[in-house]
């Protein structure tokens, strides 16, 4: 159970709660739901107690069972006694730090074997293998096989793994745990087709208590029965899964429209009426001000009309027109080490061209945008840029924001020289005013992915390498930025795994992989986008 009284949170000028409660009861699957940017991450963040140093909360919090906790971002060293990903799943259990005690005290029994050393070590085995221990390597095993994670990656360095291979094994570390409860923050980022509909199989079996922030729709609908929508800074709850509640949500705010016109109008009647009574006899005078404390009574508790979300529409400044040609790629191929990625990509872009990279993963569509990007120098083979080109790279992981810095500071200010220049274009990617001086490590993962695009425009690029643009962004936000990209002037070249995404850029080309096959797009192509 996880209950919240009076809970209060700000970062920087921002209220992003506001002396709110909920309850996620025991055995309860519930979706915490609502814009970019509304507060969602902090809020949990605030719950698991591992809050950023900007946040300011107030209030009650109550949990009540072992936590296991998904963060929306992965630890990038791991939490195990050393830097592989085996020990980072042990630590869920705290098995990392119990196997090396358990070797210390065979070491120190065989060395010495006392009584007291054999006491210590058949405790500390009993325990390890009362809490799995002996078991560990096949538990992570089926796990790693559920996510779509190699199992030999587990005993790589985490450091060393891609960023959606880390989520995989903080995916498996969660459900090695086995918690009581689970706080997860868009658990299926990064995952295929497969990996998520195992994971969603999974959570919807765990019979102990769930709390998830998504933006998957298919999870929202299959894996809950209770939502939280957070908006405007409260906390309201809708029974069912997320159509549900996207129903009863229109309807309550039908039905608070109508009861805030019918208050208006019984408070402009009640008022009129003792109007007219002033000044004449005191009986009158009297039935007056009685009706004044009704306008008062009904004012007190008028109805709240909740704000109805606008749509999000984004758009991207007209670019300086390139030559014909913006991008030729010719032979280009990849290796690390002995492990072939791409073996001779060939494909040339013209000026407008959409252009989708689509491929299971593993097949290399983010190693072939970083050397589209001039990241990454390919292991044979050319990229060449066209006459008055100038490009623009969106990082999966958001590399090129600095952390640090005020989202304001991250838009160069080179094109746009005036702040307020730089302030309407974050404003125009949905940041608000207190967003933008806020450092841009404390935005949530849907803000950052709003800061990189605005970047973007910034920059005046007319030829964008974009590396999965809409992860982290809420479905309206997904939605408006392939529209955005479907109808600017320049040229895309677009690895995602969204498919409500693909399908608002409407592609005009795309790059197959494995099999290396550049042509024109076809409607089946939307079957292996979400293939990851």
């Amino acid at each position: 159970m996880i209950s919240g009284t009076g809970m209060t949170i700000e970062i920087g000028h921002r209220a992003l709660v506001k002396d709110a409660q909920f309850l996620v009861a025991t055995g309860e699957k519930v979706g915490l739901v609502g814009r970019n940017g509304t507060g969602k991450s902090t809020l949990i963040s605030v719950l698991v107690g591992e809050p950023d140093p900007e946040v300011r909360s107030f209030g009650e919090v109550k949990t009540q069972g072992t936590v296991g906790y998904l963060p929306q971002v992965p630890n990038a060293k791991g939490l195990g006694v050393d830097a592989t990903g085996f020990s980072h799943v042990l630590s869920g259990r705290g098995l990392d730090v119990l196997d090396e005690k358990l070797v210390a005290a065979r070491n120190a029994m065989a060395e010495d074997p006392t009584s007291e050393a054999i006491e210590l070590f058949s405790e500390l085995e009993e325990q390890y293998g009362s809490l799995g221990g002996y078991e560990a390597e096949a538990t992570m095993a089926r796990l790693a096989d559920g996510v779509g994670l190699r199992q030999d990656l587990l005993f790589e360095d985490i450091e060393t793994l891609s960023g959606g291979q880390r989520r995989r094994v903080d995916i498996i570390r969660l459900l090695f745990q086995t918690p009581e409860i689970m706080i997860l923050d868009e658990p299926t980022n990064h995952l295929d087709m497969s990996a998520k509909s195992w994971l969603m199989d999974e959570l919807s079996s765990f019979g102990g208590t769930i709390l998830v922030i998504s933006h998957d729709l298919d999870l929202l609908d299959k894996a809950i029965d209770k939502v939280i929508h957070l908006s405007d800074g409260r906390l309201t709850e809708y029974k069912g899964n997320y159509t549900t509640f996207t129903g009863s949500l229109a309807a309550d705010q039908v039905q608070r429209a109508k009861a805030s016109v019918q208050e208006e109008r019984e408070i402009k009647r009640i008022s009129t009426l003792a109007n007219t009574m002033r000044g004449q006899t005191e009986k009158r005078a009297k039935t007056a001000k009685a009706l004044d404390k009704r306008v008062e009574r009904i004012q007190k508790n008028r109805t709240e009309v909740h704000r109805v979300e606008k749509a999000v529409r984004l758009k991207l400044p007209t670019p300086a027109r390139s030559g014909a040609t913006p991008l030729e790629v010719d032979g280009v191929g990849v290796q690390y080490g002995v492990k072939t990625v791409l073996k001779r990509i060939a494909m040339n872009a013209h000026r407008g061209d959409r252009i989708a990279v689509v491929g299971r993963n593993g097949a290399g569509k983010s190693s072939l945008l970083r050397c589209l990007a001039g990241v990454q120098i390919p292991s044979g083979g050319t990229v060449k840029l066209g006459p008055n080109v100038s490009l623009g790279y969106f990082a999966q992981e958001h590399e090129q924001i600095d952390l640090e810095a005020r989202a304001l500071d991250n838009i160069d200010d080179t094109v746009l020289k005036l702040e307020a220049e730089r302030r309407a274009l974050l404003g125009s990617f949905g940041l608000s005013g207190a967003a933008m001086e806020q450092p841009a490590g404390s935005l949530s993962g849907g803000e950052r992915a709003k800061l990189g695009l605005a970047m973007l425009a910034a920059g005046g690029s007319n030829l964008l390498i974009l590396d999965e643009p809409t992860n982290n962004l809420d479905p309206a936000s997904v939605d408006a930025v392939g529209r955005m990209f479907r109808h600017w002037e320049g040229t895309v070249v677009v690895v995602s795994h969204e498919p409500a995404f693909v399908e608002a850029l409407a592609p005009t080309h795309c790059l197959r992989l494995p099999d290396e096959r550049f042509d024109f797009w076809r409607e089946e192509d939307i079957d292996v986008v979400s293939m990851r």
